[in-house]
């Protein structure tokens, strides 16, 4: 879930640190990107996210307790990358897993989904676009660096080392001297640092594959957020959503199992729970029931509903609706 600063002007330094047991609070506080995140596990959700805004640079540090799948997408023009920054779960962008030795690189305006499976750790750090192109220049660096598809890059092991050190360094000052980070000229110290490495880490020597088949699945998993884009807020089953997309299960089946680890029906049903969520929390009391909003999102087992929701959400839907308002 990286997010960016916007492409025109620099900002000034700054950093937050956040702390949530609620997804979808965590999702909406990521910056400058759309991200809409599922838990698919039972249990308690805890996530800490740390944010830096040097003058160009903009960084975020992630750490999570559960496995989940998102769907992000960027809304602002810059070059980014994101790897891992502790040892965790699987956690794969597109179906291609994001190993401990690799970074992903984010194209211009990306649309992604990833899942992880349990306690994960990842990072991010993105560029404008023009200032990326011109340290690049200025380094020597072809690389990757120029924007472009989104790619799994393998960096040389001492430049992700030592990105990964200089990220680790700014989140330590965001939790202990934010004021180090506020003065404008120690940020743009710090920030020519993480562009050095950032842009060192571009000049992967080997890309991994781009497959056909790769784009192809991509293509039919944009076709299928879409489809579900249009009907937000709103239940969606099998049947409409496969004539959406214009593709049989058997093949939207494959294409979801690899992306995002579930079918489509169960991607449905957790995003079915989650809506009936945020219409409880986002009900008047009073004019809302828990059974009524359970019949709009397609859930006629009501007693069956109680339960899912309670080993999902860690309460019962009575009681998000008591707390509503």
């Amino acid at each position: 879930m990286p997010a960016a600063a916007g492409e025109g002007g620099t900002t000034m330094p700054a950093s937050a640190i956040h702390t949530f047991t609620d997804a979808d609070a965590y999702a909406a506080a990521v910056r400058h990107s759309d991200v809409e995140l599922a838990v698919t596990a039972r249990g308690a959700f805890g996530a800490r996210l740390t944010q830096v805004a040097l003058h160009d640079v903009f960084m975020q540090r992630f750490s999570e307790t559960l496995p989940r799948v998102v769907h992000s997408g960027a809304t602002v023009a810059r070059v980014g990358i994101t790897f891992r920054t502790g040892p965790g779960a699987g956690l794969r962008w597109n179906n291609v897993e994001l190993a401990p030795d690799s970074v992903a690189r984010l194209s211009e305006g990306y649309e992604a989904y990833q899942r992880s499976s349990g306690v994960v750790a990842f990072g991010a750090i993105s560029l404008p676009i023009s200032r990326m192109l011109a340290v690049a220049a200025a380094l020597g660096v072809r690389g990757e660096a120029r924007p472009g598809p989104h790619l799994s890059l393998r960096p040389r092991p001492a430049a992700l080392a030592r990105l990964r050190h200089l990220h680790e360094q700014a989140g330590d000052l965001a939790s202990t001297a934010p004021e180090v980070i506020a003065n404008p000229d120690a940020a743009r110290g710090l920030e020519a640092a993480l562009v050095e490495a950032m842009v060192a880490c571009l000049d992967a020597p080997e890309p991994a594959e781009d497959t056909t088949a790769q784009r192809r699945h991509e293509k039919i998993m944009r076709r299928f957020h879409a489809a579900i884009a249009t009907h937000e807020g709103d239940a969606l089953y099998m049947p409409d959503l496969c004539a959406a997309i214009g593709v049989p299960q058997r093949t939207l089946n494959s294409c979801c199992h690899e992306s995002l680890g579930m079918s489509p029906k169960r991607y449905l049903l957790l995003r079915r729970m989650h809506l009936a969520r945020q219409t409880l929390r986002n009900a008047t009391p009073g004019r809302t029931t828990v059974t009524d909003t359970a019949a709009r999102f397609g859930f006629w087992n009501f007693g069956r509903f109680a339960v899912e929701y309670r080993a999902l959400f860690g309460e019962k839907p009575s009681e998000t609706l008591r707390m509503a308002g």
